[in-house]
């Protein structure tokens, strides 16, 4: 193999698909990429067995085949070379190595051969669908925050995506949850998303598509069965396995006689929230609100420290409340409201309270309450 790239062109290729690839691997060939070169083009590989990312990128070929090099070091060396150079990567399948020629500088790196490079199957995908990337990154952002990050409950480590509601009113739907709060965000129902099974996107692979999305005016096209998941992002394609369990009834949490409504400005209660839990400790991080009529007390006591109280004017008409919360579940919920007014539905201090944005209905969050 051998074949000419821009030094661009390749660290940003690299830079896509060498993420993949854990730093301690116990199999040698998964801290690997795959390089493969016909005439025109070069195509990068790199897996985790759970996760395969793959790019294209246009090449100078003199002789195709394929080879695979240590992703971090490769990465690495293709980042210091200057900028705007032309590199020769030459595949010495006799001796086991790749020369890496740029202007002056020469390496080589050891390989291991194509033969031993996993590859994830990813078989028959029944359904396939389109989005605007735009969509996917919200979809993303909105629900991201809320996955679990307690291995236990494997199945709430990702984002749980289906279809919801029905004729006219069908919405593509993503939810998250931990079991202390939850987020849902709906899209309309693309074409070819009709009759999809509900599946769960590991934490992974939802991080991973959301930095290969550079370009909000790119569309994206999303492939699935009942096992696997691709997503395809100009010339680079990530196929991912999915979790393989069963996500709650999350409707059954999801309050619908909250009857207390509070609205408050978004940017002045995420400023008082942030302000007086600085008091609080670490592990307590609990934030008391005192609702009365037309105003909100926030106030943080932590014996250790002190104390701090902040008063907010509000729309507030309903029987005095005192209820508590989780300081940064209420920052990580109001960083995803864009509308300018935040509308909390109260029922009482020990039941959860439901957060949306005044200004637009296709997101809702679900927040449990705390003892203070």
């Amino acid at each position: 193999m051998k074949v000419t790239v821009e030094r661009a062109q390749l660290l940003k290729s690299l830079g896509h698909v060498h993420r993949v690839v854990e730093r301690r691997n116990t199999i040698p060939i998964l801290g690997n990429v795959l390089l493969r070169a016909d005439s025109t083009q070069l195509s990068l590989k790199a897996t985790d067995l759970d996760l395969e990312v793959t790019e294209t990128l246009a090449a100078e070929s003199a002789t195709g085949g394929s080879t695979t090099v240590p992703a971090h070091m490769f990465y690495d060396i293709v980042r210091k070379l200057p900028d705007g150079a032309q590199i020769v990567l030459e595949a010495d399948s006799d001796r086991a190595v790749l020369a890496i020629r740029a202007g002056r500088s020469r390496f080589t790196l050891q390989t291991l051969p194509e033969s031993d490079f996993p590859d994830l199957a990813a078989g028959e995908m029944a359904h396939s669908f389109s989005l605007a990337a735009a969509d996917v990154k919200r979809l993303i952002d909105r629900t991201q925050f809320a996955i679990s990050t307690e291995e236990t409950r494997y199945y709430l480590n990702g984002i749980y995506l289906h279809t919801a509601g029905s004729g006219q009113a069908a919405t593509l739907r993503a939810v998250a949850t931990d079991g202390h709060r939850l987020a849902q965000f709906d899209l309309p129902l693309a074409a070819g998303a009709a009759g999809m099974p509900g599946v769960i996107v590991p934490r992974k692979t939802v991080g991973e598509v959301q930095r290969l999305i550079e370009d909000n005016e790119a569309e994206v096209r999303i492939e699935l069965s009942q096992g696997k998941i691709r997503f395809t992002i100009g010339n680079v394609v990530l196929t991912s396995k999915l979790i393989d369990g069963t996500f709650p009834d999350y409707g059954r949490v999801i309050p619908q006689n909250n009857d207390k409504e509070l609205l408050v400005d978004k940017a002045d209660f995420a400023a008082a929230v942030d302000r007086v839990s600085t008091i609080s400790s670490e592990r307590g991080r609990a934030v008391k609100l005192a609702l009365s009529s037309g105003k909100l007390v926030l106030s943080v006591t932590n014996p250790d420290s002190g104390s701090a109280t902040e008063e907010l004017e509000v729309e507030y008409a309903s029987d005095p409340l005192d209820i508590g919360f989780n300081s940064r579940y209420l920052l990580d919920i109001a960083a995803q409201i864009g509308g300018e007014v935040a509308v909390l539905r109260l029922a009482d201090p020990g039941s959860p309270t439901l957060i949306q944005d005044r200004d637009s209905k296709n997101a809702l969050y679900v927040l449990m309450p705390m003892r203070v």
